[in-house]
């Protein structure tokens, strides 16, 4: 037994002794200080499988611990002595958590133990954050506010409440349809790999809980990369032609949020479902509605939902998502919110790499060369912003494609490239200039005219070309789009319409 300076004794209780041979290869814990919060740590820690020691001055206390099996010490932990005949055991811990509810004994144990044991990790419990500053120039790895673990608790349970109610809100939406009726999951027009691996990711939860479904498409999957992921991972979609739609009792929205808005819905559909991740504006309605503008993609939504709901996840599902987050997120660098990290870590063991280096290295179609080609040859340039019009294109997707990649110019903070068919004005936008949020500029510039949205950092809009139906000359029509684009774009983020080459 170790005699402390003052006459009292410091007693072992139990087996008598800290640390037995065969538990010495488990990981160490030491607690100092076991009133409450000591308690509750020392129990956690011992459920989780760790080795867990603990000193307390209160043998009443320590009794129950080592009834429980606990390697328990009575010591005041104030004392230096206390330290000293913790070495003298010769127990090596991972981490020590000194955890009393008094600052003061918490200060001269963290002295005696960083003495005894300067490699330790240290863990320990302050009152209020003025302390914050001492005990971590004393030695304090860590320093613990049980005020703001515990708030941060209840806002984790609050969320996990919300999201709880929230999923089976959906189950229950999509539970509604009839036993011989089917879901429409429509994404927006020329789908990218996120609208497309979210879609998939709801029809799995569909089919999971009984329900047929099918994912609907407007226009074209033009990219190079959209075609080989589709290709690849043999997504069954459906184009959405004449009678199509007629064949579906219910809609979900996924990636895109009002009918008729970038998506081939009428706009008087009633839609039950939407999911999306960017900014919708008004005429939002559905009996389910998810729409996080903060998250980098519509995937890490869907991810989210699976994980929750526990459905498993097969390698070609988390293939799609994982990639429908990188993409939207340019590799994590774009817009990416937490989240999107998260559940990027949730898919990643279940991804097949080879079958995701096969999607993101396909061959580039001529096309779009082309249209980057135009577009540099093309290219306008006021102050920092630069515009291009490419003229008519039979491939969208490689708007954005070039918008990408004039954005790498030098001295371009901007780059918008404009596009048509014989039915709309294509317009896709990149941004590294923080004073712009591209896609509210966007919304601004076009939306009374046809339809736009994006994010800060990258936006699109459409518009149909009857504004200028009586224009026939394919070149002066080029032009006067030209013209009507910069000129409302470049108002709406106040530049004066000079533009150069």
């Amino acid at each position: 037994m170790l005699e402390r300076a003052s006459g009292r004794r410091c007693v072992t209780v139990g087996e008598g002794e800290l640390a037995s041979e065969s538990e010495r290869e488990r990981s160490k814990c030491l607690i100092l200080g076991c009133g409450s919060l000591g308690f509750a740590v020392a129990r956690e820690l011992k459920d989780r499988g760790f080795d867990v020691h603990v000193v307390d001055i209160d043998e009443t206390r320590l009794e129950f611990l080592k009834q429980e099996g606990f390697n328990t010490l009575v010591c005041d932990i104030r004392e230096e002595n206390t330290a000293k005949e913790l070495m003298k055991q010769n127990c090596d811990f991972d981490v020590i958590f000194i955890l009393s509810n008094n600052v003061e004994t918490n200060r001269l144990a963290l002295l005696n133990i960083k003495k005894e044991f300067p490699e330790a990790y240290v863990i320990v419990r302050a009152t209020d954050s003025k302390e914050k500053d001492e005990l971590e120039r004393l030695g304090a790895d860590i320093v613990l506010f049980p005020l703001d673990v515990i708030t941060e608790a209840a806002v984790r349970q609050v969320e996990r409440l919300k999201t709880e109610k929230l999923l089976k809100k959906l189950i229950r939406t999509i539970k509604s349809v009839g036993d011989a009726e089917k879901f429409g999951i429509v994404v927006h027009d020329n789908p990218d790999p996120d609208a497309i691996a979210s879609a998939l990711a709801l029809r799995h939860i569909m089919k999971e809980k009984g329900v047929c479904a099918d994912i609907l498409y407007g226009g074209i999957i033009g990219h190079q990369v959209n075609r080989a992921f589709v290709n690849l991972l043999g997504i069954e979609m459906r184009r959405i032609e004449d009678g199509v739609l007629s064949e579906y009792s219910k809609f979900a929205l996924v990636d895109t949020a009002v009918p008729g808005s970038n998506n081939s819905l009428p706009a008087d559909t009633k839609v039950s479902i939407i999911i999306d991740h960017h900014p919708a504006g008004n005429g939002v309605d559905a009996e389910f509605c998810d729409i996080r503008e903060e998250l980098g993609a519509t995937s890490t939504i869907l991810a989210k939902y699976l994980r929750w709901l526990n459905i498993p996840v097969d390698k070609v599902l988390a293939t799609a998502l994982l990639y429908g987050i990188k993409t939207d997120t340019n590799g994590f660098k774009r817009n990416a919110h937490p989240e999107d990290f998260i559940a990027a870590a949730f898919l990643y063991p279940k991804v097949d790499r080879e079958l995701l280096d096969q999607i993101e290295t396909p061959p580039v179609s001529a096309e779009t060369i082309n249209i980057i080609g135009k577009a540099i040859q093309n290219r306008k340039i006021k102050h920092s912003y630069l515009i291009s019009n490419v003229g008519y294109i039979a491939n969208r997707d490689a708007l954005a494609q070039a918008a990408d990649y004039l954005l790498n110019l030098e001295g371009v903070t901007v780059a918008i490239v404009i596009g048509m068919n014989d039915e709309n004005i294509y317009v896709s936008g990149r941004s590294k200039d923080i004073r712009v949020n591209l896609g509210e500029a966007f919304r601004q510039a076009f939306s009374k005219i046809g339809s736009a949205g994006g994010h800060s950092t990258t936006a699109a809009a459409q518009i149909p070309l009857g504004l200028f139906s009586g224009v026939k000359e394919k070149d002066t029509l080029i032009k006067l789009a030209e013209d009507a684009i910069t000129k409302r774009f470049l108002t709406v983020i106040g530049v004066e319409n000079d533009s150069k080459s």
